[in-house]
């Protein structure tokens, strides 16, 4: 079992930054492709970024790359999204992920979720 815990979301003006953590239990993180979805008010679950187990691999969706960075530190069992730029059309509520082995945009191959936390950018 993968406990996920998420943190830094928050009410911010469009164009300011915000950087989302998520710190996972276990000993076996490095085990875990890790990334983040996102979910708008009346829209399904989408991919934004995930990091491969060492870290050496990112991918973004096309909406959010050249604004947001993922990374990891397996010493610290956790998961970052920084996120700047931030658009309206960036409110969710965004979910960090994990998923044994190779990592996947699916959120249907997600083995854990965290509970979200909420990210809403004013105009």
């Amino acid at each position: 079992q993968v406990q996920l815990v998420e943190s830094g979301g928050g009410l911010v003006q469009a164009g300011a930054s915000l950087r989302l953590s998520c710190t996972a239990s276990g000993r076996t993180f490095s085990s875990y492709a890790m990334g983040w979805f996102r979910q708008g008010p009346g829209k399904e679950r989408e991919f934004v970024a995930r990091i491969s187990r060492n870290g050496g691999r990112t991918y973004y969706a096309e909406s959010v790359k050249g604004r947001f960075t993922i990374s990891r530190d397996n010493a610290k069992n956790t998961v970052y999204l920084q996120m700047n730029s931030l658009k309206p059309e960036d409110t969710a509520v965004y979910y960090c992920a994990a998923k044994a082995g190779l990592g996947s945009s699916d959120p249907t191959q997600v083995d854990y979720w965290g509970q979200g936390t909420q990210v809403t950018v004013s105009s």
